[in-house]
């Protein structure tokens, strides 16, 4: 079973990349509480937030890196993530008002769902064939 990244197909390493800008994009999150936490003053704790959002950010960048890396482990766990965020962006789109980035969450995650089960995506997270690693048309089996 090969593992390395030149095994994974394309629509995988993509999905991978682009579940790596949704962890980027946690961490950043979670800095602008950290340094929020220094001006705000009263019962919220805003440093203990960006503590709890930095560690799930980490465990999204871990799928990511092990989806470009070829580990058919991360697949799951960055499935989840999208549809965790799907909810995020429906909230965003119907609660709170904000459409804009309600609609634009909901089709980066779908787009990320697309690709994990593509065709080539789930004959390679079951380890069975024909899935095409580079995206050339030529499939083999393994």
């Amino acid at each position: 079973m090969p593992t390395d990244a030149a095994a994974a197909p394309r629509s995988v390493r993509i999905a991978g990349a682009m579940t790596g800008l949704q962890g980027v994009a946690g961490l950043g999150y979670a800095a602008a509480l950290a340094l929020q936490s220094g001006q705000q003053h009263g019962p919220y704790d805003a440093l203990g937030t960006a503590g709890y959002f930095a560690l799930l950010s980490a465990g999204v960048i871990a799928a990511s890196v092990g989806l470009l890396m070829g580990k058919r482990w991360a697949r799951t766990p960055a499935v989840l993530v999208q549809l965790m965020l799907l909810g995020v962006a429906w909230y965003a789109f119907i609660d709170s008002g904000q459409h804009a980035a309600g609609i634009a969450v909901a089709a980066f995650c779908l787009a990320i769902l697309v690709l994990l089960f593509s065709t080539h995506a789930r004959a390679w997270a079951m380890g069975i064939g024909p899935y095409d690693p580079d995206g050339t048309g030529d499939s083999e089996r393994r």
